[in-house]
């Protein structure tokens, strides 16, 4: 599916007027043909499925002979998204990904490129986590995959209640990091460090 760039021009013009505005006075003229290219990046996720995002990043490699088969964590990963009920921000997002190897590493960059292109889409930050899970899964054969976020929402801080201090942590876990409550502990520790 690509992005119409097209209707979200007509759209935000549209807006503009909806909201009194004169979308032809100067400092609006191109503001729709900026937001449609700005919505094409920011929501360049939009256009692949969760399996075609692993595909994306599915380059692995052989666990290296005489490696543990400990945590492996990418953490602090900064993405930002746009919430699907208000289509606000959602910003100073941080994702940190862990997963036990088995047999195969993933890239560490992948790791970031797939939150990255998950938190491109209309968004909540719980399925942000799953996507991420869901991908990660499928990438590195491993069922034991741990997704935390952190993240402020602009629907919050800027609007409703306005508490900008409010921060929401969502976790997705996985096998082993579901059932292991001693190995949960040791993933928050390192998340938290």
């Amino acid at each position: 599916m690509a992005i119409d760039k097209d209707a979200i021009k007509e759209h935000i013009r549209g807006i503009l007027v909806a909201l009194g505005d004169n979308p032809d006075r100067e400092g609006l003229k191109e503001t729709p043909e900026r937001v449609a290219r700005m919505y094409e990046e920011v929501f360049e996720g939009m256009n692949y499925t969760n399996d075609q995002i692993a595909d994306m990043f599915s380059k692995s490699f052989e666990q290296p002979e005489g490696s543990s088969n400990d945590i492996v964590l990418v953490k602090d990963i900064e993405v930002f998204s746009y919430c699907e009920h208000h289509m606000a921000l959602m910003y100073n997002m941080r994702v940190s990904v862990a997963y036990i190897p088995r047999g195969r590493v993933l890239g560490l960059s992948k790791v970031a490129r797939i939150a990255d292109m998950v938190a491109k889409r209309l968004q909540l930050q719980e399925r942000i986590g799953s996507d991420i899970a869901y991908i990660m899964e499928r990438v590195t054969k491993s069922p034991d995959i741990a997704v935390v976020i952190e993240g402020s929402h602009s629907c919050m801080t800027a609007r409703g209640i306005k508490n900008g201090q409010a921060k929401t942590l969502t976790t997705t876990l996985k096998g082993k990091f579901e059932s292991d409550g001693d190995l949960q502990k040791r993933l928050m520790l390192l998340v938290r460090q």
